[in-house]
């Protein structure tokens, strides 16, 4: 780990100012994935600028257009369990609580977690080249052992996954998220704020240098009737996603009216194809509907020596977890669900 210099912000207006007034500066929230970074070698801050003492970005509120607003430095773990979140998000709360552990949760902030950094094995191993760690190096996921990688939206360049959870669940709510920079304040579409690695796999993110997350919007309808989150992987606990399902359905009677359907696990980004949630309304709410609604999500979808076996596997998780959604009390320890 390099030296630094640490410092505190009391506002963004301070954290701005502090974060360039020279120097490569970091901002620090949770620090859960920031630090591991640090430790690797794999990032070397001059300057970490602390947020924790910065006001008015810890709370979650109502906004007047109905939807709710996460702060963006409340932990992942007050986020998941806070009452309206719990109520009208409940599709949120599961994929949150479905990440990393307890303790972690208990730390990571919700900004922090729209900027973690993929966990792929060659990025985290300086011995070998990673266009992600040292653009222009080489990816040798692509020739290696690719098991963990993604299928969708890969380019010679770079084949890692990006690995929240909480993002899959807000990109199937549609969310927006809000920053501060130093030009002022900007939303971005959910959709627009992650990247494919294309030529450019160093680069995550839509942010601009210097700005800061501050909140994540969520629009008024949570899907809270008819919701599932699915996350299949190696072991049960602490474990990143092979595949993962955030489905959301507005249902009248047996018959859609809106559906959201979001993917981790399989691409750069959380994945989500609206051709296929067009396609899902006014279809009957059935196995057939979903299985075809799968296929349009995984045209193009590329598999390598090790993990082409994620295809079909996330077909067959798409269909459960719509099925999942038409009960969600399926989704309790115990139950069967019903496909």
């Amino acid at each position: 780990m390099n030296n630094f210099t640490y410092k505190r912000a009391e506002s963004i207006e301070d954290a701005l100012a502090q974060n360039n007034s020279g120097g490569n500066s970091s901002y620090l929230a949770g620090g859960t994935n920031l630090v591991d970074l640090m430790k690797y070698d794999l990032t070397r801050p001059d300057s970490l600028v602390d947020l924790n003492r910065v006001d008015g970005h810890h709370e979650i509120y109502e906004t007047p257009e109905g939807g709710l607003l996460l702060g963006a430095f409340v932990t992942n773990a007050d986020t998941a369990w806070h009452p309206i979140v719990e109520e009208r998000y409940p599709l949120l709360s599961k994929a949150i609580l479905a990440g990393a552990s307890a303790q972690i949760r208990n730390m990571a902030t919700n900004g922090g977690n729209l900027l973690q950094r993929t966990r792929c094995y060659y990025f985290y191993d300086a011995n070998v080249p990673c266009n992600k760690r040292e653009p222009g190096s080489g990816c040798s996921a692509i020739p290696g052992y690719n098991r963990i990688m993604a299928i969708l939206g890969t380019s010679e360049s770079c084949i890692a996954v990006f690995p929240s959870d909480m993002c899959v669940g807000l990109a199937a709510l549609d969310a927006t998220v809000h920053v501060e920079g130093p030009t002022g304040s900007r939303s971005i579409p959910f959709a627009d704020f992650h990247r494919l690695p294309g030529d450019t796999p160093e680069i995550d993110n839509t942010l601009l240098p210097g700005e800061i997350i501050t909140g994540i919007e969520l629009p008024a309808n949570g899907f809270s009737k008819n919701y599932s989150y699915l996350k299949l992987r190696d072991r049960n606990s602490y474990a990143f996603a092979l595949v993962s399902v955030a489905t959301g359905l507005e249902l009248d009677g047996n018959v859609i009216r809106e559906a959201r359907i979001a993917l981790g696990g399989v691409a750069h980004k959380p994945w989500r194809v609206r051709e296929a949630e067009e396609f899902l309304a006014g279809k009957t709410a059935d196995a057939a509907s979903f299985g075809q609604a799968a296929e349009i999500i995984l045209r193009g979808a590329v598999g390598f020596p090790h993990n082409a076996f994620k295809i079909e596997l996330a077909k067959r998780a798409i269909v459960r977890n719509c099925m999942m959604a038409l009960d969600p009390e399926s989704q309790l320890p115990g139950a069967q669900p019903s496909v």
